[in-house]
């Protein structure tokens, strides 16, 4: 009597494998379909939002309200958002201005000599910020300032593009003061210009990721860290000063 083995059919094993092939294939593909969807409505979202936000930037205003203001907050980026709000505030808008994160080396003789703005303004009514190093910390700065001298309505001075995030910051910091916007221009958003320059490109698009970043952390409840020099070195904060 003898026994004998089954032996597997070649070319069935062979039609198995083809067959598990063909769906490891399929269903690599039909990923890559959905991959490539989602790609494309992500990037398709995110080209929305960042013209929708060219939209908001370029249809921003200047408050007509400006004269009833308490004071103004000029957020540092450049000596023009420096020169309009000391321009403002000798019009005899405000009674005080802040200047917020200027850098610890510029002095407030440095300041009057660039914007050949009068000694009696500086000496009078301008207090200057060392302590913020980003626009978180210029909201954190800037209501502690507001603190110390009961104010509740801020015109705010800083660039178009700038605005949305400084606001939204700002009035996360202080959500009791009324935070009115004076934006400062260097490309006209109204026309199709800027799109052919790759600078003005490349910074509202830095400046929309940013903003949208600052939205889904207020929105998470995400902490983040204070923006300010003293709390970075684990001091205490130094006051906004002309020293």
């Amino acid at each position: 009597m003898s026994v004998e083995t089954a032996q597997p059919d070649p070319a069935s094993t062979g039609a198995a494998k083809t067959g598990a092939i063909h769906r490891v294939r399929r269903v690599g593909h039909h990923g890559l379909r959905i991959a490539t969807i989602a790609a494309i409505v992500g990037l398709a979202l995110i080209a929305m939002g960042f013209f929708r936000f060219t939209d908001t930037i370029a249809e921003l205003k200047t408050s007509g309200a400006v004269a009833d203001v308490d004071a103004i907050v000029a957020l540092t980026g450049g000596y023009q958002r420096i020169d309009q709000a000391l321009a403002l505030l000798e019009k005899g808008v405000g009674e005080r201005l802040l200047i917020s994160g200027v850098n610890p080396s510029t002095s407030g003789a440095a300041l009057r000599r660039a914007t050949g703005t009068k000694p009696a303004t500086f000496d009078c009514c301008v207090d200057i910020g060392y302590e913020a190093l980003d626009t978180i910390g210029n909201a954190n700065e800037t209501a502690g300032w507001i603190r110390q001298r009961n104010y509740n309505r801020i015109l705010v001075v800083t660039n178009n593009y700038h605005m949305p995030r400084s606001l939204l910051e700002l009035s996360q910091a202080s959500p009791d003061v009324t935070f009115l916007a004076y934006p400062v221009t260097h490309s006209d958003l109204k026309t199709e210009t800027w799109l052919s320059d790759p600078i003005a490109l490349r910074t509202l698009f830095v400046e929309y990721a940013k903003y949208s970043l600052a939205r889904f952390r207020y929105w998470s409840g995400a902490k983040s860290a204070s923006g300010l020099r003293a709390d970075l070195a684990s001091k205490q904060p130094v006051a906004a000063s002309l020293d």
